[in-house]
């Protein structure tokens, strides 16, 4: 990736405005086309979105758009949208125990609605306080009852594939257990055993940070600086690892982009919470340097591991693995990536995902960060035009050249290309919208925008305030 060390937040003020006026579009036209009977809109097909029966892991992307729209616009309407149908479509949601998407789903819909509240943007009002907050507590519990023990003494919550399978992307989704535990909800078990939802938490980014990313320490012959492995399979009779292993990707022996950008932005952000709490909370955990010293340098290796393997203009294929990736030469990561080439998709949900992760780990480094700082803002400005953004009004898509499932061959192939190109998902599109609002707070001077500010914490030491212009 060639990273622009010019580039400031304040010039991509003019394509955040632009974005935010596009992405409004795209989201009345969903609400205004898209039959909701078929399921929840997860990716699309000729520029309009369809569903596809896996697990309903986008819905709270959809009306967590919205919200996020009404954030950055002030548009009382997507605030009625996304608040309505929170209300009346996301309940299923709370208690799902056969998923780990808990994160996703919930903390983008009433995450955000308390969030806003908090930050005063909604009046104050008990009812939906209490509302919001109780789906979060039980969200958090069902998610954590997703429990498997390794045999070093920890654990991960389990994927919806079952006890023997860890996915790096639940990093992120964990946000729900963080929330919970954060809100005061107290998790019981069998013999009204009380269980940390925080502890449970530190004990899954453990596991994922020792089996679902590779540091070049010879685990095997593939062990790459950040690296990291779609699933990791255990025994689930005595816990041991077994073998990496991929749903999404080439193989367990390749890297997914977005299960690495996933990791990049789970432990980035979640350095961030650490910094809200005191010492005594973290404690029984193994204490803030040893639990930091694993998150940083989960961060760290990730997002290096990205740098090291997109396109010059910083937008990954969808696998660094993919077998005719030779085919595009050996050159083809000094150029800008090409979504129109004849061998392996690009993925640009990936990219919209790791922006924010090196974003947010620069901005947590400080003056040590400014290399992650700055490919994070040229990441969003390659993302935030064409052939990235789509301005055709006729289509639902935001954000093109998204994939959802290469080796399934899910993912759409236009007539007279070769491989799938030119269209969205949901969660690419849910995940550009969260970076421009990150950005547009940066470049107004807002609130600093963090998950848990649904939980009224902020970062420790700056206030309400952005800490880097």
């Amino acid at each position: 990736m060639i990273i622009d060390p010019s580039l400031t937040p304040a010039d991509l003020a003019p394509a955040l405005e632009a974005f935010w006026k596009l992405s409004g579009e795209k989201i009345r036209l969903i609400e205004k086309e898209y039959d909701h009977a078929k399921g929840s809109p997860v990716f699309t097909v000729a520029g309009k979105y369809t569903t596809r029966g896996w697990t309903e892991w986008t819905q709270g992307f959809e009306f967590g758009s919205a919200l996020l729209q009404f954030d950055a616009t002030r548009d009382d309407w997507f605030l009625d949208f996304g608040r309505k149908n929170t209300v009346e479509k996301m309940a299923p949601h709370v208690s799902h125990f056969g998923v780990h998407d808990h994160g996703f789903n919930n903390v983008s819909t009433y995450g955000n609605l308390l969030r806003l509240m908090n930050e005063g943007v909604l009046p104050e009002d008990e009812w939906q306080r209490n509302f919001y907050e109780l789906a979060l507590k039980i969200s958090g519990a069902s998610q954590a009852r997703r429990w498997a023990r390794t045999a070093d003494g920890g654990g991960y919550i389990y994927s919806f594939n079952g006890p023997q399978s860890l996915f790096v992307d639940t990093i992120r989704s964990c946000r729900a257990l963080v929330v919970s535990a954060l809100l005061g909800h107290q998790y019981m078990d069998e013999g009204d055993k009380e269980i940390s939802l925080l502890g449970r938490f530190i004990e899954h980014a453990r596991a994922t940070a020792r089996y679902s990313v590779f540091y070049g320490e010879g685990r095997d012959r593939y062990d790459l600086w950040g690296r990291t492995a779609h699933e990791c399979v255990f025994n689930t009779n005595d816990g041991q690892f077994r073998c990496p292993n991929a749903q999404q990707g080439f193989s367990g022996f390749t890297t997914w982009t977005r299960g690495l950008a996933w990791a990049m932005v789970g432990f980035a952000e979640e350095l961030e919470l650490l910094a809200t709490l005191d010492d005594a909370t973290l404690a029984p955990f193994g204490g803030r340097e040893d639990i930091t010293a694993v998150f940083l340098k989960a961060a760290r290796a990730t997002c290096d591991f990205y740098l090291e393997n997109s396109a010059a203009d910083g937008i990954p294929y969808w696998d660094t693995g993919a077998p005719n990736l030779h085919r595009l030469g050996d050159d083809y990561l000094e150029k800008p990536a090409d979504p129109d080439n004849d061998w392996e998709p690009v993925d640009s949900s990936a990219a919209a995902i790791a922006a924010q992760g090196l974003l947010r780990l620069g901005r947590y480094l400080g003056e040590e960060g400014t290399t992650y700082w700055q490919a994070g803002l040229t990441v969003v400005r390659s993302l935030f035009r064409e052939p990235y953004l789509s301005t055709d009004p006729t289509h639902q898509v935001l954000l093109l050249h998204s994939i959802y499932h290469e080796p399934n061959g899910w993912d759409h192939v236009p007539e007279g290309s070769k491989v799938a190109n030119g269209e969205s998902s949901m969660w690419g599109d849910y995940h550009a919208r969260e970076v421009a609002l990150y950005l547009s707070r940066i470049i107004g001077g807002g609130r600093y925008y963090a998950f848990f500010g649904c939980t009224g914490k902020s970062i420790r030491g700056q206030g309400d305030q952005v800490a880097r212009k």
